[in-house]
């Protein structure tokens, strides 16, 4: 019987002290068990190491760039073809336009120098007190522009209306070229159309040249180039094409076609051409796959130590995921979302319980994430497909419950995928974006419909070559039409019925101390099926009143009782029912006393021999299980109460109490995993049940009675 806790201060300690022990004892390797299960270790890391392997090499294929391709090669999956994109991505780039940013101060400058310079010449024009000359030389002086005299003179012989007009034409010329936009490697050409405007006016050859050389200086530049503006809308326009995909199973290369540089960087992108992972990439594969094998094992040494312990289970469970990778790297040529991780989920929930499967479900995901390029949406596709397929089958009540499981993921599936194309891609009614959208969706619905598939199939033989005992076989078991029980319920109709309310009793006090409710309930239904070799000698079965036992010694009535262990052991086996179930009908009374023939040959011993109690006790062995003590207690509770003859609340729990107290004392809970918090529960969960079962029904008198029928016929009578 189990009395520590497992927390407390010194859980640290105690985890640190096991971890020593741990690799004290695989390092050494002394025995030849922990050598079979180090070789196992060791051979499935290395057939998963390469399986991962060749997943991620490529196929392989020689080709030299301007020579023949050797074949025809086709894509082995789907990927971005660069080549293409950045193609059209450049020629998208080279199409935006460069931008330049206006400044308008160019012509309003340009307008300003034009005013000022007609404004000077009215200036000087109408000084009355100078000469001609006078005039011709201080405007030379004045005008910013530097003019020959000549053309000085030509502009002082204008008429006001002549100025007027001259004026407005160049601002008109000057006005229309700069509005265009003028950029620095355009301004010559732009200078050129300005003069050849002038050239065109009705005036005289002196005042076009005046005009030119006043027009010169103010053709500047307005349009600046915007490198960073040009580059954003560059930029832009390449994010505007979708990348270009290279669809599985399209062809690439026709055998005999010329090697240009587009196929070679296809081929690369493929993988066609060098390994997908580089030298190092090796030895980093390695590491990680043996991180996560050596945290599997971590797990299964500290919290599943029966299953780290057992050749057979470790064989079974490597066997389970091999399976899956061998499935999972035929489904990735079809599609990422197909691959069955659900089906490890199902079978290693069935079989070991859902705390395992979870733990391999995440390894296999991670797994598996390297064969499809580390791909998020498939990893996440992967790990919630497992995860549904261990919670469907967490509580497993009859087969069928498998088929939903597949189901429930197919469904799962469907939503999860549907919610993933919607998050990285945005819906288009587009034929690819539709093909592509349908296939995954199938191959999620498909990947449940398949695991839910191949793990009904694989289970029957699994539990069959591997000796295990699965909810599904217990459920069968539990089938009142099974010939044993049918049997049973015809030839000891009362121990069948005992054996239904032990099977209550066991199943309630299970689920409150964490043991399998399942296993307790179907082995109390066979724990006593001994009897039916010898129903009569047994209490629950004597109807008659006459008591075979009184025509024998107490030796022999305690030889008699103590057989139908045996005797069930023998029947189990011929029935072939699960190696559990056996054992629990061998240890349900443990070592216990038959104390009630004790005493009658203690009583009837007149000779004063002594009597070994040896001989009046049952074989064993004691129980090692939970579920065995707990049948081993509700037989002796349920017998004991049923014997009561005022079965009342009060007297019921005393009787439950006494008997767990006089099994613990006796010693048959020393090798049950069972601690006094948990007999606590378990009397707590019988008083509760044999309350219901036993309680104390109300005495009518036989008058009030005789009176009640009356009134029933009475009543029906004149219905």
């Amino acid at each position: 019987m189990d009395r520590n806790n497992s927390s407390g201060p010194g859980f640290l300690p105690r985890i640190w002290g096991r971890g020593k022990q741990f690799f004290k004892e695989n390092l050494l390797l002394t025995k030849a068990k922990k050598g079979q299960r180090f070789l196992l270790g060791i051979g499935f890391f290395i057939v998963v190491y390469f399986l991962v392997l060749f997943s991620v090499l490529p196929l392989g294929v020689s080709v030299e760039l301007g020579r023949p391709s050797p074949q025809s090669i086709f894509a082995p999956r789907e990927v971005i073809d660069t080549y293409t994109t950045n193609q059209l991505r450049e020629e998208a780039s080279l199409a935006v336009p460069e931008v330049f940013d206006h400044v308008p101060t160019v012509l309003e400058e340009g307008k300003e120098e034009i005013s000022v310079f007609f404004k000077e010449i009215r200036k000087v024009k109408n000084l009355d007190n100078k000469e001609h000359m006078d005039k011709v030389a201080l405007l030379k002086e004045t005008l910013k522009t530097e003019l020959p005299e000549t053309i000085v003179d030509a502009l002082l012989n204008q008429e006001d209306d002549a100025l007027d007009a001259l004026q407005n034409r160049v601002e008109i010329i000057f006005e229309e070229n700069v509005d265009k936009g003028i950029k620095p490697e355009g301004q010559r050409i732009a200078l050129r159309q300005v003069f050849e405007e002038v050239s065109l006016m009705p005036f005289s050859p002196e005042i076009k040249q005046g005009m030119e050389k006043l027009l010169a200086p103010l053709i500047q530049p307005n349009m600046i180039y915007n490198a960073e503006a040009t580059e954003e809308k560059k930029e832009a326009a390449q994010q505007e094409i979708e990348p270009v995909r290279i669809l599985k199973k399209s062809l690439i290369v026709s055998e005999g076609e010329k090697i240009t540089e587009k196929h070679i960087v296809q081929l690369e992108a493929l993988g066609l051409l060098g390994p997908r992972i580089h030298g190092g990439g090796y030895a980093g594969l390695f590491l990680i796959l043996l991180i996560v094998f050596v945290m599997v094992v971590l797990y299964l040494y500290f919290f599943n130590r029966e299953i780290y312990d057992s050749f057979t289970h470790l064989s079974l469970l490597g066997l389970i995921v091999l399976l899956t990778l061998f499935f999972g790297l035929a489904a990735r040529f079809f599609s990422g979302y197909l691959m069955p991780v659900a089906m490890s989920g199902i079978l290693l929930t069935v079989l070991f319980g859902p705390r395992l499967a979870m733990i391999v479900n995440i390894a296999l995901a991670l797994i598996l994430g390297f064969v499809v390029d580390g791909e998020f949406c498939f990893i996440v596709v992967l790990l919630i497909s497992g995860l549904v397929a261990i919670y469907s089958v967490s509580r497993l009540q009859r087969r069928s419950d498998l088929t939903k499981a597949g189901l429930y993921v197919a469904g799962v599936n469907s939503i999860t995928i549907v919610s993933l194309l919607l998050f990285t891609t945005s819906f288009q009614l587009e034929y690819e974006f539709l093909r592509e959208f349908s296939v995954a969706v199938l191959s999620g619905l498909g990947n449940g419909l398949f695991s839910s598939i191949m793990a009904i199939g694989l289970l029957p033989y699994l539990e069959s070559a591997f000796g295990l005992t699965t909810a599904i076989t217990l459920l069968e078991l539990a089938d009142p039409g099974r010939p044993l029980l049918r049997k049973l319920l015809m030839e000891t109709p009362g121990t069948y019925h005992h054996s239904i309310i032990v099977g209550n009793l066991a199943e309630a006090a299970a689920e409150a101390v964490g043991a399998d409710p399942l296993l307790a309930r179907v082995a109390a239904f066979y724990h006593d099926i001994g009897k039916i070799r010898r129903p009569y000698f047994f209490v629950e079965n004597q109807f008659t009143g006459d008591n075979p036992h009184n025509k024998i010694s107490p030796n022999l009535s305690a030889l008699i009782i103590r057989s139908h262990v045996k005797d069930g052991v023998e029947l189990a086996g011929a029935e072939r029912l699960p190696l559990p179930v056996v054992d629990i009908i061998r240890q349900h009374h443990g070592t216990s006393l038959i104390s009630f023939f004790y005493q009658q040959a203690v009583e009837g011993n007149d000779k004063g021999i002594i009597i070994p109690e040896e001989e009046f006790r049952y074989e064993g062995p004691l129980p090692q299980t939970k579920e065995a003590a707990i049948i081993m207690l509700a037989d002796a509770v349920e017998a004991a109460v049923r014997s009561l003859s005022r079965p009342v609340a009060g007297r019921v729990e005393g009787m439950v109490r006494r008997i767990i107290k006089e099994k613990l004392n006796d010693g048959q809970l020393d090798e049950a995993p069972l601690t006094l918090k948990d007999l606590d529960k378990i009397g707590d969960t019988f008083v509760h049940i044999l309350s219901g079962v036993f309680h104390q029904r109300i005495e009518y008198p036989e008058r009030e009675l005789k009176a009640d029928l009356e009134r029933g016929k009475k009543n029906a009578g004149n219905g």
